[in-house]
């Protein structure tokens, strides 16, 4: 059996898109610096860039499924005009004390193997990009690497943490440069 694809795995809030808490509304989308030439790194060397969100507004109420659907076309636009893409986007739009626990939500691996089994990845081959402990711990549980981009959003816990235990970055470029300068099979 042929092993499948090393992908990148993506947060959206604070690491492709600057956080705005419950962003419903396209025009404050903004991208990071550098994330779309980052993307688009991935894009020329044929590694297929997933994004898993948490989207914990959807359950509190505070927007609808229409403006994360408006969001992450914007984003899908913003990225297009620096000639980058993102391969496919799964979201968990629950959270525990609206909607009870679910499986979906990061740090919960259902949404990396549903991304995994739909599009032939192999998951402990893969990156897990993302400025929460919750972005980076899945690559852990599925054996694949972690980079923490510590960002403003980023829990001081979240940095301690993830010093000891994956690698710590200051952008997503960065996260990015080191995938392809240690990867041999990306070269």
């Amino acid at each position: 059996m042929t092993p499948g694809k090393a992908a990148a795995f993506l947060d959206r809030d604070g690491t492709i898109i600057h956080d705005v808490d419950y962003l419903r509304s396209p025009e404050e989308v903004e991208l990071m610096p550098g994330a779309a030439a980052a993307i688009a790194q991935l894009n020329a060397r044929d590694v297929p860039v997933i994004v898993v969100t948490n989207q914990s507004g959807i359950a509190r109420g505070l927007l609808t499924e229409a403006d994360y659907d408006a969001v992450r076309e914007r984003v899908d636009e913003l990225l297009t005009a620096h000639g980058a893409r993102i391969d496919a986007t799964y979201v968990c739009p629950h959270h525990p004390d609206y909607t009870g626990p679910c499986e979906c939500r990061k740090p919960a691996t259902l949404l990396y193997r549903r991304a995994g089994s739909e599009r032939g990845l192999d998951l402990a081959r893969s990156t897990y990009i993302g400025d929460r402990w919750r972005d980076v711990a899945p690559g852990l549980e599925l054996g694949g690497r972690g980079i923490l981009v510590a960002g403003p959003s980023t829990p001081p816990e979240d940095v301690q943490r993830a010093a000891r235990e994956v690698e710590v970055v200051a952008s997503l470029g960065e996260a990015v440069g080191r995938l392809l300068s240690t990867n041999p099979l990306l070269r």
